[in-house]
């Protein structure tokens, strides 16, 4: 079963930008493009995303800025990094501060194409797992701010 849910690109180059499309369009995605956080989080508000795929810095912030801005709702993006410069410290730092992946850039059809196999896996897990109580919700909140 296909889950149906919108991805997003947000990256301030146009170049990157129509390249990764272009591999999500012939995925037979439609994906929602934006250039800065602003409009991804007008995006978010609006639609059922399944995934982010963001560069590491747009016009406005970071992916790290869009992951805080969302850490403790229940709509938390799969926020996939698309780096020019992927190494391990990197990849740990995006993973540390809850990345779904970082995938380099220029991105190749592949990782792509397996980053949204992995969202769509997770979101059916999402879908299928009961809600936790809110009691179990608020403190695991308050854990995470201790």
């Amino acid at each position: 079963m296909t889950i149906p849910f919108e991805v997003v690109v947000v990256s301030s180059d146009l170049e990157s930008r129509r390249h990764l499309s272009h591999i999500l369009v012939e995925q037979g995605l439609d994906p929602i493009c934006t250039s800065t956080l602003r409009e991804c989080h007008e995006v978010l508000g609006k639609n059922r995303v399944g995934v982010v795929f963001c560069d590491p810095h747009v016009s406005d912030g970071s992916y790290r800025d869009l992951l805080s801005a969302y850490r403790l709702t229940d709509r938390k993006p799969r926020v996939v990094v698309t780096s020019r410069g992927a190494d391990w410290e990197e990849f740990k730092e995006a993973m540390r501060c809850g990345a779904f992946d970082v995938i380099s850039s220029p991105c190749r059809p592949t990782d792509v194409e397996w980053m949204v196999i992995q969202a769509r896996r997770d979101e059916r897990h999402r879908l299928e797992a009961p809600a936790p109580a809110r009691t179990e919700r608020m403190e695991l909140a308050r854990a995470v701010n201790l």
